[in-house]
């Protein structure tokens, strides 16, 4: 396992004055050494070794911009990671591969799946993420853009399988309705695959869910049905409610007495008034208690 090791780099403002002089006095010593009377091949070929290798170290100087890196190698061999914004100078052999350290985001494709019911859905997710761990993200995979690109579509893949699209049981999580457990869960399973690439994942979260088109309209008749189920069922809840506390607020006060056969049809008319989708017409009783 590469393990990152981050290096301070030699600030290039000091070593430019100096190659500069080197490059001034190489010029002279070379001018000097032609011009003589009786030039000196030995004095020539210095001086021109000294010119190329000037022209080598030169090579060294490298720039990094905020928040940005740079991963340096020596034959292959991995030396370190500059993080330091500014200008640098290292090794004229070391080779510099540039890694940005940004904040990056994506959003997946759609992806068909089927839910953990079995029903074909269609979701996408929305990754952000950077890179922490610049040898990891270098060595430990090919390409860390596209491994991140891969990965993120197979857990979102997974995720899909492990809930249902809608919750018909009541504490039961889904991808509907359970929107901020689900981007957890969706965020802890991206990392755990894109730990061991130095990528760590910052937010994810589901930017789309739907039914496939095939099963669209079925699923929308269905939960219609459901809603409309659940507001009848909290209807009729209501309306026993209110006949209890009617029935035992006038035995409470003592203002009539009914007989079971009243009470049943005192029940029945107040829940056709309570639980009937139009307004009840009411009918003035004119007479007795019994007619």
């Amino acid at each position: 396992m590469v393990r990152e090791i981050e290096r301070k780099a030699v600030s290039g403002w000091l070593v430019l004055p100096l190659l500069l002089a080197v490059l001034v006095a190489s010029v002279y010593g070379f001018v000097m050494a032609v011009s003589a009377p009786v030039p000196d091949g030995w004095t020539i070929l210095l001086w021109v070794v000294v010119f190329i290798v000037h022209f080598i170290v030169w090579l060294g100087f490298f720039i990094i911009n905020p928040n940005e890196a740079k991963v340096l190698q020596l034959f292959g061999s991995y030396v370190g990671s500059v993080k330091t914004a500014g200008f640098h100078w290292a090794n004229p052999f070391y080779s510099k591969r540039r890694i940005s350290l940004r904040i990056r985001n994506f959003e997946t494709t759609r992806l068909k799946v089927n839910d953990h019911e079995g029903n074909p859905i269609e979701i996408a997710s929305v990754v952000v993420w950077k890179v922490v761990e610049t040898a990891e993200a270098c060595f430990h995979v090919d390409d860390y853009n596209n491994y991140v690109h891969v990965q993120s579509e197979s857990a979102l893949r997974n995720l899909a399988t492990s809930y249902s699209y809608d919750s018909h049981v009541e504490g039961q999580m889904s991808l509907r309705g359970n929107t901020a457990e689900v981007a957890a869960h969706l965020k802890t399973e991206i990392q755990d695959r894109l730990s061991k690439a130095g990528v760590e994942v910052i937010e994810a979260r589901i930017s789309h869910l739907a039914y496939a088109p095939e099963i669209a309209a079925a699923m929308l008749q269905r939960q219609q049905a459901a809603a409309i189920i659940a507001a009848r069922t909290r209807i009729v809840e209501g309306a026993v409610g209110m006949v209890e506390m009617a029935l035992e607020r006038l035995n409470q006060k003592a203002i009539v007495h009914l007989d079971e056969e009243r009470k049943a049809t005192m029940v029945s008319n107040l829940l056709v008034v309570l639980c009937g989708e139009r307004a009840a017409q009411p009918v003035v009783n004119t007479g007795s208690l019994y007619q």
